[in-house]
């Protein structure tokens, strides 16, 4: 007794469709990839990393102007997330009529707050600003020629206090 093997098209075939798909794959994967590069901006990089490292040397200038004067900000962010309030404690130093506070998420550059906080009386400031998001914040305090920065856990579980970090202290 004779089998007759009955011939198939190429597209009724398993096999076939198996290596189509593969490479298939591939190609929309990286056409995927190729939207998703173009479509979105890149935040992080720098356009000008010369001007910018320049800047920084200002800053750590600054950042020793804050500790030549023994600043410390003591914070009191309200229960609401609304309003901010400080006392500045220095030696030596008039505190300036209007501090600049930048409030700085690591990696949503969109929730990133610049308040300006008034002066209400010796070295109290305060200042309205938008709900913080749960999380880690970056924190910079700032006046003409000094800043101090540091790092805030939301929630508070104890005062939030800014002192001058140097020499790589965070």
């Amino acid at each position: 007794m004779k089998l007759h093997a009955v011939k198939r098209p190429w597209y009724r075939e398993p096999w076939v469709w198996l290596l189509i798909a593969l490479p298939m794959s591939a190609v929309i994967g990286g056409i995927v990839t190729i939207i998703i590069a173009v479509s979105t901006s890149d935040g992080l990089v720098v356009d000008d990393y010369y001007k910018r490292g320049k800047a920084i040397n200002r800053d750590l200038a600054r950042d020793r102007m804050a500790a030549q004067h023994r600043l410390e900000a003591h914070f009191d962010f309200e229960t609401d997330g609304r309003r901010v309030a400080l006392q500045l404690r220095a030696r030596d130093y008039l505190p300036p009529a209007a501090l600049m506070l930048s409030l700085l998420h690591p990696t949503r550059k969109g929730e990133d707050q610049r308040v300006r906080l008034v002066r209400t009386d010796a070295g109290r400031y305060t200042g309205g600003l938008d709900a913080l998001a749960p999380g880690n914040w970056y924190v910079q305090l700032e006046a003409d020629d000094w800043r101090l920065s540091g790092k805030l856990k939301l929630p508070l579980d104890a005062p939030f206090i800014l002192s001058p970090q140097l020499d790589g202290d965070s």
